[in-house]
């Protein structure tokens, strides 16, 4: 047991392996079997989609609730390891969870039918929670990358600039993620309600 817990990679592949033996026991305990449909097509892609935004929205919290506020509090000889390490790696994965999310949405949004992307893209009544939520991912997604990131890697060091364009940088990108902080509270809100009515 510790060897898959030693490897993310095998933490994963053992979540997956426990996902399929729970599709099989729970699809074999109803009167329900799995088949590949558009419907089972569908979901997989909404489970992707949650998936994605789970791990862009997790990221984005941590930075704003725990690295911010923390790097204050930890001594200049420590900072290093979080600017050289763990920041770059955590962006990685903010900036491609970001973009997975957008793309698997927007495939959700066409695969759900005859109407749906356009609808909601344009904010048509009966799309107006899903649509208003799209744009605001939508605005947050191209904040990450053509904002975040690229004020990021002056911050970071990874572009070399001048120490008060690195100041700059890092204020900025700053202000960038909690602007996607703040929009992530109603764009979280018009993704649920549009599927599960909370009004």
């Amino acid at each position: 047991m510790a060897a898959i817990f030693q490897s993310l990679g095998r933490t994963v592949i053992a979540g997956l392996v426990i996902l399929v033996v729970a599709v099989l026991i729970t699809t074999g305990m109803t009167s329900s079997s799995f088949e590949l449909n558009q419907y089972t097509v569908n979901f997989i892609m909404r489970w992707l989609h949650v998936l994605a935004g789970v791990m862009w929205i997790g990221l984005l919290w941590y930075f704003n609730f725990v690295q911010i506020p923390s790097m204050p509090k930890i001594p200049d000889e420590q900072k290093p390891a979080i600017g050289k390490v763990i920041a770059p790696t955590a962006l990685f994965w903010f900036r491609y969870a970001a973009l997975a999310t957008v793309v698997t949405g927007l495939l959700l949004a066409h695969l759900s039918g005859e109407g749906y992307l356009v609808g909601a893209l344009s904010l048509q009544a009966a799309y107006i929670k899903i649509g208003l939520g799209m744009w605001m991912a939508l605005i947050m997604a191209a904040n990450v990358w053509f904002i975040i990131w690229p004020n990021q890697k002056k911050a970071l060091g990874i572009v070399s600039v001048e120490a008060d364009a690195k100041a700059a940088a890092a204020k900025m990108a700053m202000m960038a993620s909690r602007f996607n902080t703040m929009l992530s509270i109603p764009m979280l809100w018009m993704m649920v309600a549009q599927t599960h009515g909370a009004y």
